[in-house]
């Protein structure tokens, strides 16, 4: 887990394309830890400072996550299964990673604009007062147009 990512540049939709929506997906996020904002920041400077806040230029929205910190049930409670049967019709386990989407249209359709043809993200764990949270942990991310 971490307070701070920073992805490799990804490769924005090209400017001749109309686009209605732009989603970015977190995939497999882990909410077995403490709660936090996850800050999402796109196309901003290598040397974006960790107190930047929602009035930052590349500030482009945020997620949250209600995290389960430690078990409070009996032995077992929290542990997550390997496999489930196809036919287990019951809800997935509490702890199974979740996937996190953030509408970011607006943010992409600036960088566009602008010339971007990539763009990198920076996303931030805070917690509850704005500290920064080594919380921030999943497997994946995705930037999703839709025309």
């Amino acid at each position: 887990m971490v307070d701070r990512y920073r992805s490799k540049p990804l490769e924005l939709p090209d400017p001749e394309h109309s686009f209605d929506r732009v989603d970015l997906a977190f995939y497999d996020v882990d909410h077995s830890s403490a709660t936090f904002e996850a800050q999402i920041f796109i196309g901003a400077p290598r040397n974006l400072r960790r107190d930047a806040g929602t009035d930052h230029p590349a500030y482009a929205g945020s997620f949250y996550v209600f995290g389960h910190d430690r078990c409070y049930g009996e032995e077992g409670h929290c542990h997550v299964p390997e496999e489930r049967d196809p036919f287990d019709l019951r809800l997935p386990h509490h702890l199974e990673p979740e996937t996190e989407i953030v509408t970011v249209t607006k943010a992409i359709e600036g960088l566009v604009k602008s010339g971007k043809r990539r763009a990198a993200i920076d996303v931030f764990a805070r917690g509850p007062q704005g500290e920064a949270l080594k919380a921030l942990d999943f497997s994946r991310l995705r930037l999703l147009t839709y025309a």
